[in-house]
């Protein structure tokens, strides 16, 4: 089984499908680190090489479709358009596997607590932010999430982890999805 985590930057898809891949013995990939190891270079590099978002998308597309073809049971960590445009259309080449797609829902606030930035070789950099810096970012957040809300509606799964511990959420999914019921190995270890 495959499980492909969505939703807005920062919501947490990295560090919570790390540690869902560990309780359940399955393989973690993150789809950006993903991308920068096929293309040998950063991703922002990546995208200033092409004409478009979309463009830039098309091309990491091809990672995902790598990653799903693999056919072995992994937490894959997406993109924020992780449902939308053409990873939509590798996801949907893949339905027919035992593929699950959820999408982390939190605050935004939360979001921005866990905001981190990064330069052009995907070095992380300090910011710090001032209180007009917050209200800007918070502002950037809302719309990042409006703009991409309708693909995360296409999600199997919603899952809001808002005053969820970070330990207490690899749990939260595996009962929201029902993996005891979906996996024999789930069921020896969980129950």
């Amino acid at each position: 089984m495959i499980i492909y985590l969505v939703g807005i930057s920062c919501i947490g898809k990295t560090t919570i499908g790390k540690l869902l891949a560990d309780k359940i013995d399955y393989s973690f990939y993150d789809l950006d680190e993903e991308i920068q190891d096929y293309y040998k270079k950063p991703i922002e590099r990546i995208q200033d090489e092409c004409l478009t978002m979309n463009g830039y998308r098309e091309k990491a597309s091809v990672v995902l479709d790598k990653l799903f073809s693999k056919n072995i049971d992994s937490v894959i960590s997406g993109t924020p358009s992780g449902l939308k445009f053409s990873y939509l259309q590798v996801y949907k080449r893949h339905k027919d596997k035992e593929l699950i797609s959820i999408c982390l829902n939190d605050s935004f606030e939360n979001v921005l607590d866990r905001l981190t930035f990064y330069d052009k070789d995907s070095n992380p950099i300090t910011e710090t932010l001032d209180e007009s810096k917050k209200k800007r970012y918070l502002k950037e957040i809302r719309a990042d999430y409006n703009f991409f809300k309708d693909s995360y509606a296409r999600a199997d799964f919603q899952i809001n982890i808002d005053g969820v511990s970070l330990n207490s959420i690899p749990e939260l999914i595996i009962n929201t999805i029902g993996i005891n019921e979906l996996m024999p190995a789930a069921n020896m270890q969980y129950t």
